[in-house]
């Protein structure tokens, strides 16, 4: 059975993206959660990107060619310990142009010198439309996030190596109103969102329609079964104090009719006594009813209180 992240993966590799400033900064995020650069030579720089969805496998594959009109290869390693999924490897090499595939998405940069450094931020100008700004952020939820089963907790994220990349990625993500956090796990930065608005809200930013309807309907699901709980937790509470009342007002009753009885009360008090004695499950507003004249449920309450005095005061004489 697949995994709510590897549906929501695989929902979003199918999302046709025409736009090639869109494509360009889904492929940079791609790259930079998921890619290593291998050096072979002077000049000679390889891009590896790994992944063990299928899925995301072929969108990187037409990405590159969408965007470069290259045709990389990928290559399939079958895992056979745990069975396990297989893992795709996408190679990229320096002759099908991978340098200027890096510099393209920021992540060389040239110096002065004509050097190149790798840069571990994102750059403006990749995502300075709202709509690249969405299409990074998918790409890196493509190469690098992942979700937890709604069914069971509310937990969406990221996992990046950099400081710089995932500072860059949190404050991409909370440019569209929301609040993601970073942590930090072995030697990882992980930026994150717990709340499951926050994650339907994230969901819609990188087009996962399908997933976050079905996010949805399992948050109301939990909210209904939550209010139901409650609800049923809080008439079980009030029903235990009316039973534990009851139980009290009879014993109150059966012990004043034990030592001085119950007839030698005033008049108003016997008749709520018997009452109470006749009927015990009765409610407070169910006695009153049967009172002639009817009385309203604070003056039978009154009138148990009154019985409640008369029976602590013969225990006090008592004692």
């Amino acid at each position: 059975m697949s995994s709510f992240s590897s549906i929501t993966k695989n929902e979003l590799s199918r999302m046709q993206v025409e736009d090639k400033c869109c494509l360009l900064a889904e492929l940079a995020a791609l790259i930079r959660m998921s890619g290593s650069i291998q050096i072979s030579g002077v000049g000679k720089v390889n891009i590896k990107v790994s992944t063990e969805n299928a899925a995301i496998a072929r969108r990187i594959f037409t990405l590159l060619k969408n965007l470069y009109n290259i045709q990389t290869e990928v290559m399939v390693r079958k895992n056979k310990q745990l069975k396990k999924n297989n893992n795709y490897l996408i190679l990229v090499d320096y002759l099908n142009n991978s340098q200027q595939i890096l510099i393209d998405t920021g992540i060389l940069k040239q110096n002065n010198n004509d050097h190149y450094t790798i840069s571990y931020k994102i750059p403006k100008d990749i995502v300075k439309n709202r709509c690249c700004k969405r299409s990074y952020i998918r790409g890196a939820f493509l190469g690098g996030g992942s979700i937890s089963n709604p069914e069971k907790t509310y937990h969406l994220e990221f996992v990046t190596h950099s400081q710089d990349h995932s500072k860059d990625l949190s404050k991409l993500i909370n440019s569209f109103g929301l609040n993601s956090k970073i942590v930090t796990r072995k030697d990882n930065y992980v930026v994150y969102l717990k709340e499951g608005e926050q994650i339907v809200d994230l969901l819609n930013i990188i087009g996962a329609y399908s997933a976050l309807l079905r996010l949805e309907d399992i948050r109301i699901l939990k909210e209904v079964r939550n209010n139901v709980n409650r609800i049923v937790n809080c008439e079980t509470a009030n029903l235990a104090k009316t039973i534990n009342a009851s139980i009290r007002q009879i014993e109150n009753i059966e012990y004043i009719d034990t030592t001085i009885g119950i007839n030698n009360l005033p008049s108003n008090l016997i008749d709520i006594a018997r009452l109470r004695l006749e009927h015990r499950e009765a409610s407070l507003k169910e006695l009153g009813m049967m009172l002639n004249p009817p009385v309203g449920k604070s003056g039978v309450n009154h009138r148990l209180r009154k019985l409640e005095q008369i029976a602590e005061k013969i225990k006090e004489g008592r004692k």
